[in-house]
């Protein structure tokens, strides 16, 4: 016989409108931006080639936006817990991420209802916001802490 562990993670009863997320710095490496453009096969040359960015009227390389809206799910479900789906992550961009920076995250819950939690997001670089938005996640029903 074997036992098994319950996951650990947030129920949907555990969750407070106007609830505010734990901020999470993401470093902003080169190898970051390039690794994820190329996961994401994003071959763009303005997300791996520093010279060519350049050339096309950008200070360097920069995050696309395939990555910018797995770290954006990334921040939500980190915080939700193993129970929670992304349901929609809806997202605009304005500053690039460039490497050398650091894109910080910051959330709010700003509705719950019927399984559903969404939470308005925001990840700011030293150049202002880079993304904007919301990400909505489901729990299913009886989601246990």
């Amino acid at each position: 016989m074997t036992a098994t562990l319950p996951l650990a993670g947030r129920s949907f009863e555990d969750i407070v409108v106007g609830e505010a997320l734990p901020e999470l710095a993401i470093p902003l490496t080169r190898t970051l931006i390039v690794s994820t453009a190329i996961a994401t096969r994003d071959f763009q040359d303005v997300h791996h080639d520093p010279e060519l960015a350049r050339e096309r009227g950008s200070k360097d390389v920069f995050m696309n936006i395939l990555t910018s809206n797995g770290l954006a799910g990334r921040f939500v479900t980190d915080w939700a817990g193993p129970f929670a789906t992304i349901r929609r992550v809806k997202i605009r961009l304005g500053a690039p991420n460039y490497p050398g920076d650091t894109m910080t995250m910051t959330g709010e819950v700003v509705s719950k209802e019927n399984g559903l939690v969404e939470v308005k997001v925001v990840g700011a670089n030293s150049l202002g916001n880079h993304l904007s938005g919301t990400v909505t996640v489901a729990y299913p029903e009886g989601s246990v802490s």
